[in-house]
C-alpha cells in the first residue's frame, strides 16, 4: 500500500469510526497489556536511561550533548542534527585533561578508544566521521549523553523494567521517601533519593560523589572524586564526556519551551499483564544484581546484563502473547500459576549443527505463528477499551489498571463474550461501524480492490461476533506494516537477535517453499549461559553463597522458568532422541570451556555446575534479604 493510498484509508476509516475513536485504535500498541511500543528497539541503549530514571524518578528529556561537542551544526530538510566522533575528539582536546593528543596520530587513538569504548555509530558503521547514535553504559554518567536523541527511540522499555523492579503500587513509579533523614533504605532498586544504595547504579557509579543535601531533581549535584583511583581508562573518558556536558538532561516534555506535564515526565506504574513472569523477571535480576554488582568485571557484568535483559523481555513477550491468545477465547487472564514464557527448542550448536538448526528454527516457527496473530488480540482489546472508557455505567466502577490491569482485561473479556450487562449496546454501535466501513469501502473502491478485507467485516458466518470482525477487518486496512512487520521488528529485538549476548540467531533459508525468508532459532550466547548459572547457581535456602548444581538440575530449572528445552521436545514435537542427547552434549562441552562446569568423567551425578565469579562478602546479606 503506498503513503497515498494509505491515507486515503486512514481517512475514511476515521470519517466512519470518528476522529477520536480512529486515534485511539490505529496504533500496534496497547499499554495496559504490553506497556512497551511494538517497534524495534536496541537493548544495548537500555541501561543509561534506566540510570536515568533510577536517579531521577522522571523520563528523559533533550539533553546538552549535541551543544557541548556540535554546537554549530546544521541539520538540511528533515535531516537532523549529527555529532560524530571526531567533533567530539576536538571538544575534548580544547580542555587541559587530554593535553598531548594534538598530533594526528594521537587524535586517531583518542577518536578510535571513543568508537571503541563509549559510542557506536548509527547502523554500527566504522569511521569517525559517521553519526554517534548510541552511548555505552561503562559508567554511571552515561546517563547525561541523551543518546538515542529522542527517548520515544526507547519504546518505553526501559520505563517498563524500572516500574517492575521498583515494584511499587501507586500509579506512577514514585521516588523514595524516608520517614527520616537518615532513614534505611531496604529496597535494592531505590527511585530519586536514596539512588546511591540502588544495585544498579552501584555497580557503575565509581567516584561518583553527590554536593550536601541537594534537591532531588539538582541536574548538576552529582561530581566525580578526581582522587578516585578504582575506574578503568574508557569510564574516565566517559567522566570526561560528562563534564563537558555539565548537567544531567532535564525531564521530558511535549515541545521545546513548555514545561514538562506530569504524563510527560512521570514514569506509569505499569506492567505487562502476566504477574507471575514480571515478577520471575524482577526477582532474576534482583537476585543477579545484588549478588554479583560488585564482584564481576564491568564488561562481563554489562554483557550479561543484557542477556538477562534478552531472556525476560522474551519470557514476558511470548507469555503475554499467550495470555492474550487464551483471553480471546475465553474472555478471562490466565491466573497467576498459569502464566508461562512459551516453550521452545534451543540450539546449544548456535547454527553448527545443521540438524539440531533445523529443530529449533520448526520450533521458532510454531511460536511466530502464534504470535502473527496477537495483533489482532490488541486491535480487538482497544476497541472495547475505547467502548468502556466511554460508557459511563462502565466508567463509575473506576476500576484500577496499575501495576496490572487483569481487572480491567477480564472486564474487557465479559463484553467480549457478551456476559457483560452492558455488551448488547456496544454490539450494536460496533455492527452499526461495520455497516458504515462496508459501504465506504464499497463508494470509494467500486472495483473490489479491498474485497477481501470487506468480506471480513461482513461474514457473519464466519465470524458471528461483530467486535472480532472489526479488529480483523481494522488489521487488514492497516496494513502488513502494523499486522506483523512491526512485531516482528519488536520480537527480533527483544531476541537480540544476532548480537553477541542474545538469544537469537536468523538466517536466509528456502526451507518449506523457494522464496527466500528468514529463519530464525532460539540460541543461549555465551554470555547468556554465563548469566544462567550464575544466577540458578545461588542457592535460595543457604544465605552464606553460592552453591555447586548439577547439569539435569540447571536444565530443569531454565525449561520451567523459561520454557528453554534443550534434551527434551517441546509440546508438539517429537525431536529424536539421537538429535536430543548431541544437543545436551553440545551445551556441555560449552559449559566446560567456559569454566562452568566440572566432573571427570561420564557420571551425570559428578557433573556439577558453579560460577566463574563468586558473591561479594559486603553483598551477603542482601542476597539473603531478596531471596
Amino acid at each position: 500500500m503506498s503513503a497515498s493510498e494509505s491515507k486515503i484509508v486512514q481517512g475514511i476509516v476515521s470519517d466512519v469510526l470518528s476522529p477520536m475513536m480512529f486515534e485511539a485504535l490505529w496504533t500496534n500498541n496497547y499499554n495496559k497489556v504490553l506497556p512497551i511500543a511494538i517497534q524495534n528497539f536496541d537493548l544495548s541503549t537500555m541501561l543509561p536511561a534506566m540510570f536515568y530514571l533510577f536517579r531521577y524518578g522522571e523520563r528523559r528529556g533533550a539533553g546538552r550533548f549535541l551543544k557541548a561537542f556540535a554546537p554549530n551544526a546544521k541539520g538540511i530538510g528533515k535531516k537532523k542534527k549529527e555529532v560524530t566522533i571526531d567533533q567530539v575528539g576536538e571538544t575534548l582536546l580544547q580542555g587541559d585533561a587530554f593535553m598531548g593528543f594534538t598530533g594526528e596520530v594521537e587524535k586517531a587513538i583518542l577518536g578510535d578508544l571513543l568508537l571503541s569504548s563509549c559510542f557506536e555509530n548509527i547502523k554500527y558503521r566504522t569511521g569517525r566521521d559517521q553519526q554517534i547514535q548510541r552511548v555505552f553504559p561503562v559508567h554511571y554518567l552515561s546517563s547525561w549523553i541523551d543518546l538515542p536523541r529522542d527517548s520515544a527511540n526507547l519504546r518505553n522499555v526501559p520505563e517498563m523494567m524500572v516500574s517492575i523492579l521498583a515494584d511499587g503500587k501507586e500509579e506512577f513509579v514514585e521516588p523514595y521517601k524516608p520517614d527520616s533523614e537518615d532513614g534505611e533504605i531496604d529496597s535494592p532498586f531505590t527511585v530519586g533519593r536514596g539512588y546511591e544504595k540502588n544495585v544498579l547504579i552501584r555497580a557503575f557509579n565509581q567516584g561518583v560523589v553527590r554536593e550536601k543535601d541537594p534537591k532531588t531533581d539538582n541536574r548538576k549535584s552529582d561530581r566525580f572524586d578526581e582522587g578516585e583511583t578504582s575506574v578503568g581508562l574508557e569510564q574516565l573518558l566517559m567522566v570526561r564526556l560528562a563534564q563537558q556536558i555539565e548537567e544531567a538532561p532535564g525531564p521530558l516534555r511535549s515541545r521545546p519551551g513548555v514545561p514538562p506535564s506530569e504524563s510527560d515526565r512521570r514514569i506509569p506504574n505499569q506492567h505487562p499483564i502476566v504477574e507471575r513472569t514480571s515478577q520471575e523477571f524482577s526477582e532474576d535480576i534482583r537476585l543477579f544484581l545484588a549478588a554479583y554488582s560488585e564482584s564481576l568485571p564491568r564488561h562481563c557484568l554489562i554483557g550479561m546484563l543484557e542477556s538477562c535483559m534478552a531472556i525476560g523481555l522474551t519470557s514476558i513477550l511470548t507469555a503475554v502473547v499467550d495470555a492474550c491468545l487464551h483471553w480471546e477465547k475465553t474472555g478471562n487472564v490466565p491466573s497467576i500459576k498459569d502464566q508461562s514464557p512459551a516453550e521452545v527448542f534451543v540450539d546449544c550448536s548456535s547454527g553448527v549443527d545443521d540438524e539440531i538448526g533445523d529443530q529449533a528454527e520448526i520450533s521458532m516457527d510454531y511460536l511466530i505463528r502464534q504470535v502473527e496473530h496477537f495483533p489482532v488480540v490488541l486491535m480487538t482489546l482497544r476497541i472495547l477499551d475505547f467502548q468502556a472508557s466511554n460508557n459511563r455505567r462502565i466508567k463509575d466502577l473506576n476500576l484500577s489498571t496499575r501495576p496490572y490491569s487483569t481487572g480491567w482485561v477480564e472486564l474487557l473479556g465479559d463484553m467480549l463474550h457478551n456476559r457483560h450487562d452492558q455488551s448488547p449496546r456496544i454490539r450494536i454501535l460496533i455492527e452499526e461501524k461495520l455497516e458504515s466501513l462496508s459501504a465506504a469501502l464499497d463508494e470509494f473502491y467500486p472495483d473490489g480492490e479491498y474485497e477481501s478485507i470487506k468480506s471480513a467485516l461482513d461474514d457473519e458466518k464466519r465470524e458471528p461476533n461483530p467486535i472480532l470482525r472489526l479488529a480483523r477487518g481494522l488489521m487488514g486496512l492497516m496494513g502488513p506494516s502494523f499486522s506483523f512487520s512491526d512485531l516482528k521488528s519488536m520480537t527480533n529485538s527483544c531476541f537480540y537477535i544476532n548480537r553477541p549476548n542474545g538469544i537469537a540467531i536468523s538466517r536466509k533459508t528456502t526451507r518449506g517453499g523457494t522464496k527466500r525468508r528468514d529463519a530464525r532459532s532460539m540460541i543461549l550466547s555465551d554470555s547468556a549461559l554465563d548469566y544462567l548459572v550464575h544466577l540458578h547457581v545461588l542457592d535460595k535456602t543457604d544465605p552464606s553463597g553460592s552453591q555447586e548444581i548439577s547439569l539435569d538440575a540447571f536444565m530443569e530449572r531454565i525449561r520451567k522458568r523459561y520454557g528453554f528445552h534443550i534434551d527434551r521436545s517441546p509440546p508438539g514435537m517429537n525431536i529424536s532422541n539421537l538429535v536430543l542427547r548431541r544437543n545436551r552434549s553440545i551445551l556441555e562441552r560449552r559449559l566446560r570451556d567456559l569454566g562452568l562446569l566440572t566432573g571427570v568423567n561420564d557420571a551425570e551425578s559428578m557433573k556439577r555446575l558453579r560460577p566463574r565469579f563468586e558473591i561479594a562478602r559486603s553483598m551477603i546479606e542482601k542476597v539473603a534479604k531478596i531471596r
